[in-house]
């Protein structure tokens, strides 16, 4: 805030930290390893099918994203848009919403960061793993946002550099000029390719895919700390399209071109096992002997930058949370060096106890990394709703297109294909529960949902809120130095009588929850897997 400078965050972040974020920051085990299971369930057509309408999906989310981060760089992001162009409510709930599945995460993403060492240290205990990883990432984030950014940056290069490797390599092996023979387009159509399974197979790799895609939304909370968001922003979703088209649809191609749907280890692949991961598998018929290694190395590095990118992201929007009241107020102090140093150590405490949980009450754990899987989904309709709402009240209130300086790409059928397509993933996660009245597997699969409706409407119940009436939307354009707050909003819409009502929410908010694919672990009580496709 303007008059109280320990409440403000610095924008540090370069054009070229947001850029290269923006490219490779999501790429992860997703990519590198859950791509393999979407050709074996769906085949090399359904998979390129699922990632092409999820690619579409993401970018318009993205450009709604980008039109509001743009015209208002805020840290809370889409949260503070939901409460500002929507409803206080759905603002209240949406921010704990994605805090929760950041804090959670950061405990899973400290987990496999374990695993992954264990492929060169097998001896070594896991938690030892665990908690190097876990203080080298919050150190990263107490240091300074740039130094999160220059991380990000170069951890962004390493991903962004395999992938093209793998895709020149590829492209060589196809053809025969590596690998010493010529695989073609025959895996294309091998056997019941190009689709398999049909509609409830081609369902499952919506969600694959929209597991790959998890963590692009980021752009909006590091607006909030960029230098220049009204230049960094649009070249950020510019370098969105160029990533989806090159290192998810590209990549998908070269491994169906290679691998047939029918091979065991595309339908083994996880983050326990580097050897079976596509990537790997790809290189080695290339003949790079030590395409494991590598391949793990890489995927450490994806982890790290997970959890790092995890770190920031909860920390920031528990600052965020705090500043519009949804929060004990310290949570929105800074530090000489602006960093909310309240909720770093409050998001580390949280992702510790959840790691514990996974070595003394791997029950509990199961819960909440199933509690934590919808969580993301659940913003991106959020991100939807928040730019359809803002877009029309901008018109409505007399404003010019002219006066944006970036504009969502063919509004309004984006967000509303987003949002539609958003559904589907979230349906589609487990229909086979529904097909077989496993009650305990719809619950555990869909928690988030309720948990999500808990939350707001506790909010909305408790303070009496209403949609904001278009023509009342405060469209004013503020930053982090003048934080929009929930008073804000609900003194727009008339339906809080005083500021110092919201305030007490800080006193009762309580944590999200989301849902995962891990029912079918929980409902048959057997060890939880890393949630490998939530890492970047």
């Amino acid at each position: 805030m303007a008059e109280n400078e320990n409440r403000a965050v610095r924008r540090e972040l370069k054009t070229r930290h947001l850029s290269m974020i923006a490219l490779g920051g999501s790429i992860g085990t997703g990519l590198f390893v859950a791509s393999g299971s979407a050709i074996s369930a769906a085949g090399p057509g359904g998979a390129l099918v699922a990632y092409v309408a999820i690619g579409i999906m993401v970018y318009f989310l993205m450009t709604s994203l980008g039109e509001m981060a743009t015209y208002m760089p805020l840290t809370g992001s889409f949260a503070a848009y939901s409460t500002k162009f929507v409803d206080p409510a759905l603002g209240f709930a949406m921010g704990w919403n994605y805090w929760f599945n950041w804090a959670i995460t950061l405990a899973v993403d400290v987990s496999t960061a374990a695993l992954v060492m264990q492929f060169w240290l097998p001896n070594v205990p896991a938690w030892i793993f665990s908690m190097i990883a876990l203080a080298i990432i919050f150190t990263i984030n107490a240091l300074s946002v740039r130094s999160f950014g220059e991380t990000e940056y170069w951890m962004s290069i390493i991903k962004v550099v395999t992938v093209l490797i793998f895709l020149v390599i590829g492209t060589l092996t196809i053809f025969g000029i590596m690998g010493g023979h010529a695989t073609g387009f025959s895996n294309l159509t091998y056997k019941k390719a190009p689709f398999v399974g049909g509609v409830p197979a081609l369902l499952s790799v919506f969600v694959v895919a929209g597991f790959s895609f998890q963590g692009t939304e980021l752009i909006g909370i590091e607006a909030g700390e960029s230098e220049t968001p009204e230049k960094s922003i649009p070249k950020a979703i510019r370098q969105v399209f160029w990533r989806i088209l090159l290192f998810y649809i590209l990549a998908i191609f070269v491994i169906a071109c290679i691998i047939p749907y029918t091979s065991k280890d595309l339908l083994g692949s996880s983050a326990t096992d580097i050897a079976i991961s596509p990537f790997t598998l790809v290189f080695r018929r290339a003949g790079l002997a030590a395409a494991a290694s590598v391949m793990n190395a890489v995927i450490l590095t994806s982890v790290i930058s997970s959890a790092n990118s995890g770190m920031y992201a909860s920390t920031r929007m528990l600052y965020s949370l705090a500043n519009e009241g949804y929060a004990p107020s310290f949570f929105g102090k800074t530090n000489k060096r602006g960093i909310p140093m309240a909720s770093l150590v409050g998001t580390t405490v949280i992702g510790l106890l959840t790691f514990l949980t996974s070595i003394f009450g791997p029950k509990l754990y199961m819960y909440l990394v199933a509690a934590s899987g919808l969580t993301g989904f659940i913003a991106w309709l959020g991100i939807a709703i928040s730019h359809y709402r803002f877009r029309r009240a901008f018109l409505k209130q007399g404003h010019q297109l002219s006066e944006l300086r970036y504009h969502a790409k063919w509004f309004p059928f984006g967000p509303i294909l987003a949002f539609v397509l958003g559904v589907v993933v979230i349906v589609g996660q487990n229909l086979k529960s529904f097909a077989q009245l496993d009650l305990q597997a719809i619950l555990v699969t869909y928690m988030s949902v309720p948990l999500f409706l808990i939350l707001w409407g506790y909010y909305k119940i408790r303070h009496r809120t209403h949609i904001i009436p278009l023509d009342k939307v405060d469209l004013t354009p503020k930053t982090n130095g003048e934080s929009y707050t929930a008073a804000d909003a609900s003194a727009a819409s008339g339906d809080i009588e005083s500021s110092a009502t919201v305030e007490t929410v800080a006193q009762t908010g309580k944590k999200t929850a989301s849902a995962t694919s891990a029912a079918h672990d929980l409902t048959n009580d057997e060890p939880v897997a890393p949630k490998n496709d939530s890492i970047k």
